[in-house]
């Protein structure tokens, strides 16, 4: 769609569009669903997807009361399908007041029609349910429909009075009744008697560790590896990964089938295919089973004095849409099975950090795991559950991707904008397409064009002159008011030439950079993008287009995007909007000033100065409080040599710290943990910090006798300005008193209470759930840090009731965090080894308990297991200390980072304004005066150009900056250098004079002249700062040649700044010379001038003398040997 784009966030501009195209999309599906229902055997589905899209307004009144039956439909619908039966009761009484018409036979297995003999019950409206079932289901029943979440205990085992047999009974709750479906549970299957989620992970078991196995970095891999563990947990014929686009249509990305089927890889679908309202459904309804397309549905009967109708939105046995049960049966598709892969939406608010829980992010349905068989298939509810579980994990890992994904993408973007940067600072605009990179870098495009004074410069595929032209003029007829237009579709947008553009330019971005300058970018129809990785029916075979078919889907898909090119991306427009103020900015007029660099320049360094300084301070507290700190802290070089042990280290091993420094960490730890200590150490190194590692360290001297320490170590790498790691630093808790206890409790065999109960603070906090997935143990130290009391979570669900992430005891913060949880429990129920993991929650009072967690397994007698006990292990208050201080660093660090990098972008954009102007002013005639000012400007420009570009200071402290080789004179070195000091000098009524030569101003020479007129410009304003008011400063320069051959020499400077006054304070002199432990502004500015002298293999002196003082300044550069005359 066609949209001139104003100002917005782009994550409220997305949301805005998508639920905009969520409505419009709504009354297109209903007006499919009507012509279905009209047409029966003559509708014809590739036609009616291309009359939707296109649809105007004049159906709008007929839309809506259809949407509004359509809508109606879905919701209260009465038809279930045949595989089970279902019973609506009120919440109040537990007596019926709907019925499916099967559910008599199959509960009391005798019709509804005939009466009730002995003591065979009579299922109607007004039956009391418990009444059906045997006294035990009665009462779990009676105990289930009383709970709070009663999703959480499904499915219920229930057994009818009559058969005896089991049922599977499904309950959730709308408002004021609750649905119960009842599921057969076949003769093969053995019944599930534990709460869903702990007993049907097993199932899934093997299909969760191998996701959480796959290296991060791939989509793809990773939607392959679920179709082949769904397609081997389900034995389905068919089993695809379906993703739906930001335009809301869908591609199967991954699947598997069997040999006989035709493969479905690389199909696109239009949005029409999955209607928004089952769209809403799947987010409501993780996973949809249909058993069999072709079986007659049965009609749901309700109570005729109900208020209401019932819906059944949320029933597993809701019936589906006679639309969706044809197009199953064109396709040869009789059973399906149907999972959501639910995800966060992109650009919500952060969350909190770790000191808070994550608030609930917005969520979006990103696609969907889609199973087929080629005859009816029943999946049991224990196993849907197991692949519900299953697709949470599997949404988790996708979610992780898609974030790994945005931060690529904000590199890309970080990128973009140092490349509109680049474009501007050379022949603007012309620069940005006829030099590399151009504006087709900046975006994926097929073309781009540029009209500008009235000619056309074009890259790529673009329409002809004439036709941008015709472009131009419809903009300025129909979009006059807007800055530009960003569409997928030129036809759609209104364009009249659109068409005979042909399929090489579909949609197109444009911008006004003025009211007759204008810059383009198009792309080809989407059709070019796409390709079918399914293989081709046989020649002769041909599809009934009209049919509703994955064949025909993809065709009328073609049809629909056939004048559309892919859409246009939010951070695209970002990156197209700046570089259009830009090129605005760099219109207008600007004063090419020495003031204006200057204050830039003093700005910038004022910033970096500040930034230093509160990073010192924090950094100075940091190595006060590691060296002082109650919990052990140590740091080793790249190489892994302890470099840093701080006393409490020190008194926990018995190792002093001069004993400690050199060696090796691998040598300093128990051999049983040598191997975690060097993959940590090995992944620290690569920038990768573990978190919550354990390991045991040796003990030494007076120490020795008492066994290892016992740690949980959090790696920290460290960095230098280039980001390289340099080191790493491992702040540790001591936990060898609570890895006693522990032990001594999974050794005990007696009565386990008296640990459990016991008040000691060595106790750890413990919590625990039997063998069904109830709270059996709460300890005294898990009721303090929680703020819940024993009796208050005793036999509630742990997973749901006591920890969950809405209405439970202890609230976790995320969906993520709630099914990591649930992995941990049933990896050790099943007998699984479990390790430590960060685990967090909510307490009572609100606040957020950061901790590990350790399960192990309670295990009876004969060595069953019959439960688990969950260990917390909390950081201390001198390591939480610690890590926040960390944290403020980075976070203070980061902050600063960002301002700068904010200012640095800032700046190139007025000074790319400079530029132009100044470029514009060399075509116009100048005198030699106006043109030497000019000059004398743009070699400051240059100069701070280069400063903007020093992001790293230690490579020119360390002395490993590159230094650059140009012609140069030092006439205009030092008139540009003066010139930076002539404001201050003017105004304290300094007379600056020149006493160089003639004939060393003129000569040519060789080196970085932009690093040498800093150096000098800064030595001249530091002697300005300290000469007296009406006093004088002189500049004298000398010059040597050593001849290094026929041709080359190298010739050394050396220049003498003199200045009257007492001169330059001792300290900031100490400063430069790098002798100081704390560094002003003015110093921290001279050791860096000093420092770039010392790569030009040159150095500073200071002399004092009666009523003078001078800054005596060497380098080398090169010289040529002039021809002779």
């Amino acid at each position: 769609m066609s949209s001139s784009r104003p100002a917005q966030s782009s994550a409220s501009s997305a949301r805005s569009k998508h639920s905009a195209r969520i409505i419009a999309q709504t009354t297109v599906d209903a007006k499919l669903h009507a012509d279905f229902e009209e047409s029966g055997s003559s509708f014809d589905y590739s036609t009616s997807v291309r009359v939707t899209s296109t649809a105007g307004g004049d159906h709008q009144p007929r839309s809506d009361k259809v949407t509004t039956a359509y809508l109606h439909q879905i919701q209260k619908g009465k038809l279930i399908q045949p595989f089970g039966c279902l019973l609506a009761l009120a919440e109040n009484t537990f007596k019926v007041i709907a019925y499916s018409e099967n559910a008599p036979e199959m509960l009391t297995m005798i019709s509804h029609a005939v009466p009730s003999v002995g003591d065979h019950p009579v299922l109607g409206i007004g039956t009391d349910v418990r009444t059906i079932f045997t006294g035990p289901s009665a009462a779990a029943l009676q105990k289930a429909l009383g709970f709070g979440e009663v999703s959480l205990l499904n499915p219920i085992l229930v057994h009818c009075k009559t058969s005896g047999k089991p049922f599977y009974a499904i309950v959730h709750r709308v408002t004021g009744s609750l649905i119960i479906d009842f599921e057969p549970v076949k003769p093969y299957e053995v019944p599930m008697t534990a709460a869903g989620a702990l007993q049907s992970y097993k199932l899934a078991a093997k299909a969760i560790t191998r996701l959480q196995s796959l290296p991060s970095g791939s989509v793809d891999r990773l939607c392959d590896t679920m179709v082949q563990e769904v397609f081997e947990l389900t034995g389905y014929d068919r089993v695809m990964a379906y993703k739906f686009h930001d335009d809301d249509h869908g591609e199967v990305v991954s699947e598997i089938t069997k040999a006989d089927l035709e493969p479905y890889l690389g199909l696109h679908y239009p949005a029409t295919d999955i209607p928004q309202a089952a769209r809403f459904l799947f987010m409501k309804n993780k996973v949809r089973m249909i058993c069999d397309c072709r079986a007659k549905h049965v009609k749901v009967v309700q109570d005729e004095k109900l208020p209401f109708d019932l819906t059944l939105c949320g029933s597993t046995l809701r019936a589906p849409h006679s639309c969706h049960l044809q197009y199953m049966e064109n396709m040869n598709s009789i059973a399906s099975l149907v999972m959501a892969v639910v995800v966060n939406e992109g650009g919500d608010e952060e969350g909190g950090g770790s000191d808070s829980a994550q608030p609930q992010k917005r969520k979006r349905l990103w696609g969907l795991v889609v199973c087929h068989n080629t005859t009816p298939r029943f999946v049991p509810f224990p196993l849907r559950y197991a692949c519900e579980f299953l697709a949470q994990v599997f949404a988790i890992h996708v979610n992780k991707e898609l974030e790994l994904e945005n931060q690529i993408l904000e590199k890309n973007i970080l990128r973009t904008q140092t490349l509109l940067c680049d474009m501007l600072m050379r022949d603007a605009p012309l620069g940005i397409v006829s030099q590399s990179p151009n504006v087709m870098d900046l975006v994926k495009c097929d073309g781009a064009a540029l009209l500008y004074k009235n000619k056309i410069h074009r890259l790529g595929m673009t329409p002809t002159d004439v036709q941008l032209r015709d472009i131009v003029s419809w903009l300025s007829e129909y979009h006059m008011d807007s800055t530009g237009l960003s569409t997928d579709s030129l036809y759609d947008a209104g364009f009249p030439g659109a068409l005979a553009l042909g399929d090489a330019v579909c949609g197109m971005a444009a911008v006004r950079i003025t009211s007759h300058d204008m810059l383009f970018w198009f792309r080809s129809h989407a059709a070019a993008e796409i390709r079918w990785g399914g293989a081709k029916h046989e020649p002769g075979e041909k599809d009934d287009g009209r049919k509703m078919h994955p064949r025909s889907s993809f065709k009328a898909f073609l049809e629909v995007v056939k004048t559309r090119s892919l859409p246009w991306k939010d951070y695209e427009m970002d990156a197209i909007h700046s570089l259009q103020l830009i090129l605005r900015n760099a219109f207008k007029d600007a004063e090419p000033t020495d003031t204006n660099a200057n204050a830039i320049h003093s700005r910038l360094n004022d910033l970096k100065l500040e930034g230093m300084q509160e990073l010192e301070a924090v950094t100075s507290e940091m190595v006060r409080l590691i060296e002082t700190a109650s919990v052990p802290i140590l740091a080793v070089d790249v190489d892994g040599l302890v470099n840093g042990w701080n006393m409490k280290i020190a008194e926990l091993t018995g190792l002093a710290v001069d004993k400690a420094i050199g060696r090796h960490l691998l040598s300093l730890v128990e051999d049983c943990s040598t191997d975690v200590v060097k993959k940590m150490l090995h992944a620290a190194l690569k920038g990768r910090e573990e978190q919550n590692i354990h390991f045991d360290i040796k003990t030494h001297g007076s120490k020795r006798d008492t066994g290892p320490i016992s740690l949980v170590v959090n790696a920290c790498a460290s960095r230098d300005l280039r980001d390289n790691v340099v080191g790493v630093c491992f702040v540790a808790q001591d936990i060898t008193g609570q890895k006693t206890v522990m032990d001594k409790f999974t050794r005990i065999e007696g009565d386990y209470k008296a640990i459990i109960q016991n008040p000691n603070p060595l106790i750890p906090p413990i919590f625990g759930t039997d063998e069904f997935g109830w709270c059996s143990e709460w300890n005294p130290a898990m009721a303090k840090i929680s703020g819940w009391d024993r009796e208050e979570v005793m036999d509630k669900m742990l997973l749901g009731e006591v920890f969950g992430t809405h209405m439970a005891c202890c609230r976790l913060k995320n969906q993520e965090a709630f099914v990591n949880l649930g992995i941990v429990l049933n990896n050790a129920m099943t007998g699984q080894e479990s390790e430590k993991i960060s685990f967090g929650f909510l307490s009572r009072s609100g606040k957020y308990v950061e901790c590990l967690l350790c399960v192990s397994k309670k295990l009876d007698t004969e060595g069953a297991v019959t439960g688990l006990f969950c260990f917390l292990q909390l950081a201390s208050q001198e390591l939480q200390q610690a890590l926040h201080l960390q944290r403020l660093t980075e976070q203070i660090a980061l902050k600063r980072l960002k301002v700068l990098a904010y200012i640095r972008r800032q700046i190139r954009n007025p000074l790319s304004g400079i530029i132009f102007s100044w470029k514009m002013l060399e075509g116009t005639d100048l005198g030699e005066e106006q043109q030497r000012l000019l000059h004398t400007s743009a070699q400051c420009q240059r100069q701070l150009n280069k400063v903007l570009d020093d992001t790293d200071l230690d490579c020119i402290i360390d002395g490993y900056l590159d230094l650059e080789m140009v012609e140069f004179t030092l006439q205009e070195v030092l008139v540009a250098s003066t010139s930076q000091a002539m404001i201050a000098s003017n105004r304290k009524g300094i007379r600056i004079v020149n006493d160089l030569a003639e004939d060393i101003m003129l000569e040519t020479l060789y080196g970085d002249s932009l690093r040498l007129q800093q150096v000098l410009a800064d030595f001249l304003l530091v002697s300005v700062n300290f000469t007296p008011n009406g006093g004088q400063l002189g500049v004298a320069a000398s010059l040597r040649k050593d001849h290094l051959g026929e041709s080359v020499q190298l010739v050394h400077l050396e220049f003498r700044i003199i200045h009257a006054g007492g001169g330059v304070p001792e300290e900031l002199l100490s400063q430069m010379f790098g002798s100081a432990a704390d560094a002003s502004e003015e110093g921290i500015s001279l050791l860096v001038s000093r420092k770039l002298v010392k790569l030009m293999n040159g150095d500073v002196q200071y002399l004092r003398e009666a009523g003078k003082s001078a800054f005596i300044v060497t380098v080398e550069v090169a010289g040529a040997k002039k021809p002779p005359a």
